[in-house]
This record gives structure tokens, C-alpha cells and sequence, in this order.
């Protein structure tokens, strides 16, 4: 092995050198063909400890995910069309003809996701279809070299994050289903079965890339996909996440990246109970689809993401909340309503979301909650439509006062069936007055005497 490695090295020191005469000035047309120099690699700096790099992630909540690429051109499936055969790669990579950007306007991007309470956003620098956002110097194919819109995409955006003052994240896909060097192409076309010549030359490109994205953008946060093809040992996953934390040692990875991520990354479905991992984000679109697509209509409204979102943070994560620009770069109408009802509901009711632990576990309260970080400070999320009566059961806690979170409204808080000679918690009954009622969902604060303790 350490041979392979140390011939491997040899081979691909000469392809960076080659690479550095020849330059990207000179290539011809994407052909399909790149050419893969060897990512260099600093010396690994002390970091920070584990939950250190995690603070901002825990405290962030809401983020931002942009799936934007060719596939919005025609509206259909991104990467997955062509993969499952719904159309032919030549007619999805026709697409490519039609990916303009006219319209994008980074800085309005950035003041909408601001403006919805998110904290962080990821963009698709790089789907599985292999079309690449940024002007990558290893392949041709990209927004730069092979689209209408002509420059990179994602330097003007993250500048933007970042002088918002928003984390960056960027998605890439391990997978590239338009590399002559990656075994797949649809699920029925296969390149080669066992090539390990092949395989090491597109591990190159593949590490290369990651490299470039951390030299050219230093992402905060990188949000891998398509680990599912290959195991851990084939990608060099272990290699990926040193080769990143060498770089910037504050950065997080989600999950997928083979088991050497830093967080879970649930897909849609969103969990009925904690999941298992300390750190975990719900990845969800607005309607049914990642990218854009005009025919799909299915949009939840605001007031079912925002219990969406209510349900992930009681349980200690983070809704990463998917939009789809069209090719233009302008953002649906309705996604964009439903980020600004967000940043209203979120706005008004933030000391119960950012900062927060999770809640209360099931059976003490009918719906999800939320702790201030000493828990002596519990925030109960109401969805209800007309005023009435929460029960609060199973806590020991006295309760100082209860109040409505955004307008601090006083409530009125009864306590039953706690008998004097037990130990046994009552059941309270907090009484919410109609008008005091959030059109979306109210949150309730109570404050408690001493830290939460509950039976």
C-alpha cells in the first residue's frame, strides 16, 4: 500500500506540473477529459475541540439550502432525470445552452435568508450531474466555461454571507455521474466495474476539487452527498475530512460523507422522536422538489414550516430549509413568502429559538419546546387557533410567571393536584387570552424557579 501511495504521488506531482504550463487558458472544449493535479496540503494547525466547531451549528437553527444548476432550465429533476433514464444525458446536458444566471442577484439572495431568521446557507457548488458553479481550474465543465452566464457563481454569493455576517455552507457531490473516471453514469450505463488506475484519477479530480473549494471559499460548513456509491476506504473519506480540518480547522461536515462527518442529516421525513446524534439538521424542501420545477405546486405554507421547524428545534436540531431558483437566478414567489413569514415569526420570537437547548420530552406538554441554555427558562410552542388553556404536566418547577414571547403579555397560571404531603409534581394550566394569539404559532415563556425538573 504505502508503494501505491508513494508511485501515486509521483504520478500525480507530474500531472500538477504539467497542469501549471499548460493552464486552463489552452484547454479545448469540455470533452468530457481534466486534468488533476495534487491538492496541496498544509501542516495541521492545533483546533478547536469537537463542540467548539459546533457551537454556532447547535445555536444557528434555521439555515438555508439552494439547490440551483442546469437542471432548472427544463424544470426537471436535478442529476436524477438522466440517472433514471427520464431523459437522455445529452438532451439534460442541452440544458447546459439555457443556464444564464441573468437575473441572479447575490446580495438580494443573501438579504432574503437574512431577512427569514437563518443563520447559515449551503449552495449547491456541485450536484452529481457534475456542473460545477464555481470556476474550477480542474474540469471545463462549469457555469463559467460551459454556460451562458459565463462567471463563477458562488464567489459573489459567499462574499455576500460573508459580509452578512452568515456562515457558509457548500454542497458538493462525491459522486460525478459526468466523469469518464466515475464507474456510474445511469443506472444502467456502467464506465468499467474494477479499474483501479481509473478510479485513482477521478479520487484525484475529486480531492482537487474539495481542495479548491477550501482554498478559494474557506466554507464554514461542507455538506457532502452521493457517499451512498462507494464506502469510506474507496472515497479516502478520512483523508477528505483531514485535508479539510488542515485547512480550517473550524470547519463542520455534515454526515454523508462516510461516516466521518459531524452531524446527522435526515432527508424530509422529519423524525418523531430525537434522533440519536447530538448534532442534526432536517434537510426539507418548500413543495416536493429540490431544484426548481414549474410544475410542482405542492408549496406548505408558512405556517406548517414554521411547526416544522418548531418540532426540530424542541428536539435539539436544525431545519436547513430548501429553495430552488429558476435558471434566471430569481426565487419563486411562493418560496419567497414563505422565507419572509419566517423571518416575521422568527424575529418576533428569537429568545425561544436561537441559543435554546432541546425541550421537555413527550407527555408533559402537547407540542414541542424549548430551554434556555442554564434551563431555567422553558418556552412552550402553542399552534393553536383560538385562545384557551396549556396544560403543563410532570414539571416539579414552581413557576415565577408566564408570559407570551413577542409582546410580553402576562398570562394567568394555575397549579392542580399537587397534594402536601407529595413530592409528585401537579398539573398547571396557563390561560393564553385570544388576542394575544401569534397568527402563526405563539410561544409561551415560563419562567421557572430553579432548573427544570421534571418526573
Amino acid at each position: 500500500m504505502k508503494v501505491f501511495v508513494a508511485l501515486s504521488i509521483r504520478s500525480l506531482l507530474v500531472a500538477a506540473m504539467l497542469f501549471a504550463v499548460l493552464g486552463k487558458a489552452d484547454a479545448q472544449p469540455f470533452d468530457g477529459q481534466s486534468v488533476f493535479p495534487l491538492p496541496d496540503q498544509p501542516v495541521t494547525p492545533v483546533g478547536p475541540s469537537a463542540e467548539e466547531r459546533m457551537k454556532w451549528f447547535a445555536d444557528a437553527k434555521l439555515g438555508i439550502f439552494i439547490h440551483w444548476g442546469i437542471y432548472a432550465v427544463n424544470g426537471i429533476d436535478e442529476s436524477w432525470a438522466f440517472y433514471n433514464e427520464l431523459v437522455s444525458y445529452d438532451d439534460y446536458m442541452k440544458q447546459l445552452n439555457g443556464f444564464t444566471a441573468a437575473a441572479y442577484d447575490p446580495a438580494a439572495w443573501v438579504s432574503l435568508i437574512k431577512e427569514s431568521g437563518a443563520w447559515y446557507a449551503v449552495l449547491t457548488s456541485k450536484h452529481h450531474d457534475g456542473v460545477a458553479l464555481w470556476d474550477t481550474r480542474l474540469s471545463r465543465l462549469n457555469a463559467v466555461d460551459t454556460t451562458p452566464a459565463q462567471r463563477d457563481l458562488v464567489k459573489p454569493f459567499v462574499k455576500e454571507l460573508r459580509r452578512s455576517g452568515l456562515k457558509v455552507g457548500l454542497y458538493y457531490s462525491l459522486l460525478d455521474w459526468s466523469h469518464p473516471d466515475y464507474p456510474n453514469q445511469t443506472k444502467s450505463i456502467k464506465r468499467y466495474s474494477d479499474d483501479p488506475e481509473r478510479w485513482a484519477r477521478f479520487t484525484a479530480f475529486n480531492h482537487g476539487q474539495i481542495e479548491e473549494l477550501g482554498k478559494e471559499f474557506r466554507p464554514d460548513l461542507y455538506w457532502f452527498d452521493g457517499d451512498w456509491e462507494q464506502n469510506a476506504e474507496k472515497w479516502r473519506a478520512e483523508e477528505i475530512r483531514k485535508m479539510i480540518l488542515d485547512r480550517n480547522p473550524s470547519a463542520i461536515i455534515n454526515s454523508r460523507l462516510a461516516g466521518y462527518g459531524d452531524y446527522g442529516t435526515p432527508e424530509q421525513g422529519l423524525p418523531s422522536s430525537r434522533p440519536a446524534d447530538k448534532y442534526w439538521e432536517l434537510c426539507m424542501t418548500i413543495n416536493d422538489s429540490w431544484g426548481y420545477q414549474g410544475n410542482d405546486k405542492n408549496f406548505k405554507s408558512p405556517s406548517q414550516v414554521v411547526r416544522i421547524f418548531a418540532e426540530c428545534i424542541g428536539m435539539g436540531g436544525n431545519l436547513l430549509l430548501d429553495i430552488g431558483p429558476k435558471a434566471d437566478g430569481t426565487i419563486p414567489a411562493e418560496q419567497v413568502a414563505v422565507l419572509k413569514e419566517m423571518g416575521r415569526w422568527t424575529s418576533k420570537h428569537r429568545q425561544a429559538i436561537y441559543g435554546t437547548v432541546a425541550g421537555m420530552s413527550d407527555g408533559h406538554f402537547a407540542g414541542p419546546s424549548t430551554l434556555s441554555p442554564d434551563s431555567t427558562m422553558l418556552y412552550l410552542f402553542f399552534p393553536g387557533n383560538g385562545g384557551g388553556e396549556l396544560m403543563l404536566e410532570g414539571v416539579k418547577n414552581r413557576i415565577h410567571k408566564a408570559f407570551v414571547v413577542g409582546n410580553g403579555t402576562n398570562l394567568e397560571v394555575k397549579e392542580y393536584l399537587r397534594p402536601w404531603w407529595s413530592s409528585h409534581a401537579g398539573v398547571y394550566f396557563i390561560k393564553v387570552p385570544e388576542e394575544a394569539l401569534d397568527k402563526t404559532m405563539t410561544v409561551i415563556g415560563v419562567s421557572l424557579h430553579g432548573k427544570l425538573v421534571t418526573e
